[in-house]
């Protein structure tokens, strides 16, 4: 190759560089992605503290990241050359058996804070029942639908210790702030028994309405009710096009996608209050979901700051507060069966102090519920008091 050639070459690379960057500079900026599911980087906040500590070149590399223009086009053709060249593990999410994705589990970062979270929760409950939960996810529950080369982090060991942390911290409180009132609902026997039968979706990180039933069985036992058999309920597919945030990572095109079935009940005479959205409603599932790509925020009608829910029809007159990620938001209709009210609050956003409201408002039972991915990531965990 002459240099003439060459020269043209970098040139033309120039000028297509500058008019790339140029492009993402005044390109219309997205605060959400609807493809992954998530909010976007906000721009860098520059100072002088962001610039010493480095947060800020940390930062702006983030924010370039996400607004790149055409990036969901470059996602797609990197992850297809990583399929065409043989890898099973595609941005942080294994390709297993049976049309599995199963995303990458890298050991807990954050159990100090996740155990000052419950137990500052429980001491400041002056006197609900709390049941905890820490639901385990497809990579411990699907662990032999993994590839062979999949990394040997177990999720199941983090997850005992963490309870057994918690369980210690808090059988050290003085019962008058919450000693006794605590517990664990271990699901993880529960999913063994059912696991032949879809608990978690193939392209996406939650559970299964199913994989929530299964849960409700454990969890509405340990409240002293008894569960309500599944014959009791009309399983109804909603939806046959649910791509969910694993198959945004990996860009098949030719992934099969899930189903959505919601589990109906003819015993609920609901009222259900959106405060942040100046929304009441009769039902706890939100329609127009079902035609986007989020299809599980058709659940509780995605996330609220906080959810006020009232059965007319429940079995009693106990009124439950949940604390919890987004797993719970499909568990929430079996629970209406049995408690009059249900408080739902999303810590990442909820300003007040969760304990306050649950002493304040006759409050007989908490349910705290998280996956082990969320509550390791969650900044929502710190607020918790």
């Amino acid at each position: 190759m002459n240099e003439k050639i060459k020269t043209i070459l970098v040139a033309v690379l120039a000028v297509i560089t500058l008019a790339l960057s140029a492009a993402t500079i005044i390109a219309p900026k997205k605060t959400y992605s609807e493809q992954e599911n998530r909010y976007l980087e906000d721009p860098p906040v520059l100072s002088a503290e962001e610039i010493l500590n480095g947060s800020f070149m940390k930062d702006s590399e983030s924010y370039v990241s996400d607004h790149f223009i055409l990036r969901d086009i470059f996602m797609t053709v990197r992850a297809g050359y990583e399929r065409l060249t043989g890898r099973n593990r595609v941005n942080n999410v294994y390709l297993g058996e049976d049309g599995y994705y199963i995303e990458e589990y890298n050991g807990l970062q954050n159990a100090a804070r996740i155990v000052s979270a419950v137990t500052r929760l429980t001491e400041r409950c002056e006197s609900a029942n709390i049941r905890a939960v820490l639901v385990p996810t497809s990579v411990s529950v699907y662990a032999d639908k993994l590839p062979a080369t999949a990394k040997g982090t177990d999720q199941e060991t983090d997850r005992q210790a963490l309870m057994k942390s918690v369980s210690e911290r808090i059988e050290n409180l003085k019962p008058s702030d919450g000693g006794k009132n605590f517990s664990w609902v271990d699901v993880a026997e529960a999913f063994e028994g059912a696991k032949k039968e879809q608990l978690f979706y193939k392209l996406d990180h939650h559970w299964t309405t199913y994989g929530a039933y299964v849960a409700y069985r454990e969890i509405i036992t340990s409240f002293g009710f008894a569960p309500l058999e599944r014959s009791l309920f009309t399983e109804r597919t909603v939806s046959t096009a649910f791509k969910g945030t694993f198959s945004s990572k990996v860009n098949d095109l030719l992934a099969k996608p899930d189903n959505v079935t919601v589990f109906e009940s003819d015993r609920l005479s609901l009222t259900v209050t959106y405060p942040d959205r100046n929304l009441t409603t009769d039902t706890l599932y939100a329609q127009e979901y079902l035609t986007k790509k989020d299809k599980y925020s058709y659940f509780l009608n995605n996330q609220n700051t906080f959810v006020e829910i009232h059965n007319a029809n429940a079995q009693s007159d106990r009124v439950l507060a949940v604390v919890k990620d987004s797993y719970a938001n499909c568990l929430v209709p079996f629970l209406a069966e049995h408690f009059e009210t249900i408080y739902v609050f999303d810590p990442r956003f909820y300003r007040g102090k969760i304990s306050d409201f649950i002493n304040e408002n006759g409050v007989t039972d908490v349910l705290f519920l998280y996956n082990m991915y969320t509550i390791d990531s969650d900044a929502g965990i710190n607020k918790i008091q």
